[in-house]
């Protein structure tokens, strides 16, 4: 009996990913106890891992290789307000610069329910290979994507010292 091939997976899932779907990712998590410092709030640390992840995984859907992705540098995390036990959050990434071998990822953690940022963060990523060397992603941002991206994107040129 022949496959009905409507019902075969695309070999590239990406394929019919529109250019928002590349750039921008939303992560929810749950903040348990295990998350929590001595002071009953977000470890900070836990949240570095999390903001490296949704970054990890943002570069990695951009570049299709995700094991070529390294984090070299969280350049800032500013937390804004608290964040406890029980609140669902959500990380919100974006790209926000694509250098020859970088990718700038700019992140914002905001309470389900809420527009105001508690957590900003901009960490940068580098392709590699297999030996760690960085090599020429060929990644480029379009000026559309610029253009409604503005704050963000200028601001990583700031981090870069290029404005």
């Amino acid at each position: 009996m022949a496959e009905n091939p409507k019902n075969q997976m695309k070999s590239d899932p990406t394929d019919s990913m529109t250019e928002t779907d590349m750039l921008e990712l939303t992560i929810p998590h749950l903040v348990k106890p295990e998350d929590l410092n001595h002071h009953g709030t977000l470890f900070a640390g836990q949240m570095a891992r999390w903001l490296i992840e949704a970054g990890l995984i943002l570069s990695s859907r951009l570049t299709g290789k995700p094991e070529d992705i390294v984090c070299v540098q969280l350049n800032a995390m500013t937390f804004k307000k608290s964040v406890n036990n029980g609140d669902l959050i959500e990380i919100r990434s974006i790209i926000s610069y694509l250098g020859t071998t970088s990718i700038m990822v700019y992140s914002q953690v905001i309470r389900k329910q809420e527009t105001v940022p508690l957590i900003t963060n901009s960490a940068t990523f580098v392709t590699v290979d297999k030996v760690g060397r960085p090599y020429k992603h060929g990644l480029k941002l379009s000026e559309g994507y610029i253009t409604k991206n503005r704050d963000v994107c200028e601001e990583a040129l700031k981090i870069r010292g290029q404005k």
